[in-house]
């Protein structure tokens, strides 16, 4: 088993994660009604969901490694525009100043409340797999022992996302405003925007 995939499937978890949705929007105001945990359980639900998805795109790859080695000039090709058009969309994104609907209490109902409203967005699936072919996340899996490596670093880079959110707005409460959440999305655009460069300039 490769360690690096571990390193890997972190930066596909955060790189999933870190948009400003309605799931961030949720997040952020659980944590400022709610406190820290109910923010952090609430990004919990979101990250097991990322974890499925994940598992699902691993599986897939392992499964087809070969394949998508002989092709894998257009999976870079393709990945990387995929990923510079959904770093661009998050750039410019306005963020929503409405919260996901949930109306679970308690720190249970707020994981399962952000699982299922995660799990059911088929928008999730289509930016892991491009997301997966964009980084190359292919490029030298051997077996389910590196497969369960993306699959471990998917949910650490996605929970890392969560725990730097609900932190930070638990520290400045007062100062979260649309404008900032804009900003945020800014920075999350040019990291994904980031990564779709460096698969592209990967073909060179």
């Amino acid at each position: 088993m490769d360690t690096g995939f571990l390193l890997r499937g972190m930066l596909v978890g955060f790189a999933i994660a870190a948009p400003v949705g309605p799931i961030g929007v949720l997040c952020i105001r659980r944590t400022l009604a709610d406190g820290r945990m109910t923010g952090f359980m609430s990004g919990m639900g979101a990250a097991t969901a990322d974890m499925i998805y994940g598992t699902m795109a691993a599986l897939g790859l392992t499964a087809v490694a070969d394949l998508l080695t002989g092709v894998s000039l257009w999976t870079r090709l393709l990945g990387g525009i995929f990923l510079c058009y959904l770093g661009a969309r998050t750039f410019f994104e306005t963020p929503t100043d409405r919260p996901a609907a949930a109306g679970s209490r308690g720190l249970l109902g707020a994981y399962a409340s952000t699982f299922a409203l995660t799990i059911t967005n088929p928008a999730t699936i289509i930016s892991f797999a491009g997301v997966f072919a964009g980084m190359g996340a292919a490029n030298g899996v051997s077996g389910y022992g590196d497969a369960l490596l993306l699959v471990t670093g998917v949910f650490s880079g996605s929970a890392l996302w969560w725990v730097l959110l609900s932190g930070g707005v638990s520290l400045l409460r007062s100062r979260v405003t649309p404008d900032v959440l804009r900003w945020v999305n800014r920075g999350a655009g040019m990291i994904i925007l980031g990564f779709g460069a460096m698969a592209l300039a990967s073909l060179l």
